[in-house]
């Protein structure tokens, strides 16, 4: 099955999103859940390891059901998917873009659920079938050490040139397309703003020229800002916000002036044993109370329930000038991408690496 387009034109998404994050008063209801739900869960995370481990904690806590997680970067986890066999390691999929989701989707890895929490969630938000649905939005930006950026003698990037400037050689980061979703989206907004998947590249294999290290993990990048080890890290907004608050308050946030975002999703792994318990979890998962979680352990990623917490330090993205972001040919074309990708520019880190 695959899903209509998803494309929204800059404007149209802030105003979607003021509409979905409406009154922000978080007001933390939660999913109406069977009483009776036992036995476990194990579910694949693409965020922080800490969110991660919050929700899990949390729906446990809440219901009963043993619940596990494994955390991978959103590359990593279709990589997973994909090599699972007929019986899936995983029952739920939360965290990480949608355009992956959609790669899934179209290996027949994802299985529909219409939860009726998600009828609180705006139709372009989610999945008409019920393959994903949306449970955060990001967008993304450089992350910059501003004492770096001082001793460079430049100003915070603020288009896709600036970081091409040959003062930026060996001082930026950025996860690699093939393991992390954050850096998959970075290269789809290229292919959306320059027009084509062979520009995108072009630009990819220059800004190649100034990439210090390619991470697996989208959010490791501020970390290496942070202490300084390089000037900028590509990567959302939101994963540098959350290094801000861990204490690394040399780091500022500038964005280009056309960016790509992503629409963090929930999804049902098909063939899961645990049927019951993943429907609850994605129920629990679009609540209120579940998306709260997320500010609450520091991460400040845009909310999709019009009920869920608003924050000051989430992006304001009626405030940026964001690319249409197709996020149905992003997700169709991903295998191919990645790896010309990986063929012409940069192979994928060692498993190893952050």
């Amino acid at each position: 099955m695959r899903s209509r387009q998803l494309t929204l034109a800059g404007t149209a998404l802030a105003a979607l999103i003021l509409s979905a994050c409406g009154n922000g008063d978080g007001d933390s209801a939660g999913a109406d859940l069977p009483d009776d739900l036992e036995g476990e869960l194990t579910f694949v995370c693409s965020p922080n390891e800490e969110l991660c481990a919050a929700w899990a904690d949390a729906f446990e806590a809440e219901t009963g059901v043993q619940t596990n997680f494994v955390r991978l970067s959103a590359g990593e986890a279709l990589a997973r998917l994909q090599a699972g066999g007929e019986v899936p390691e995983f029952d739920v999929w939360h965290g990480g873009p949608a355009d992956t989701f959609i790669a899934a989707m179209d290996e027949g890895l994802l299985a529909p659920y219409e939860s009726p929490m998600a009828d609180e969630i705006e139709d372009d938000l989610k999945d008409p079938e019920g393959y994903w649905t949306g449970v955060y939005l990001g967008a993304i930006a450089f992350c910059s050490n501003q004492d770096r950026l001082d001793e460079l003698g430049v100003e915070a990037p603020e288009s896709w040139d600036d970081v091409l400037d040959p003062a930026y050689a060996g001082e930026l980061s950025m996860a690699h397309p093939a393991t992390s979703g954050t850096s998959y989206t970075l290269l789809w907004t290229q292919v959306e703003r320059l027009g084509g998947e062979d520009a995108a590249i072009d630009y990819m294999r220059q800004l190649d020229q100034n990439v210090l290290q390619y991470t697996r993990s989208g959010s490791a990048p501020a970390q290496m800002a942070g202490r300084g080890e390089v000037t900028s890290a590509l990567m959302f907004a939101h994963g540098c916000q959350s290094q801000i608050e861990e204490g690394f308050d040399n780091l500022t946030i500038s964005f280009p002036e056309e960016t790509g975002y992503e629409i963090g999703a929930v999804a049902m792994i098909e063939g899961t044993q645990n049927e019951e318990n993943a429907q609850a979890y994605i129920d629990w998962a679009l609540s209120p109370a579940a998306q709260d979680i997320g500010p609450e352990e520091g991460n400040y990623q845009s909310l999709t329930h019009p009920d869920s917490i608003s924050d000051d330090r989430m992006v304001d993205l009626d405030e940026i000038n964001l690319v249409d972001y197709d996020f149905e040919q992003a997700g169709e074309n991903r295998i191919e991408l990645t790896q010309r990708f990986d063929d012409e520019i940069a192979e994928e880190p060692d498993e190893d690496a952050e």
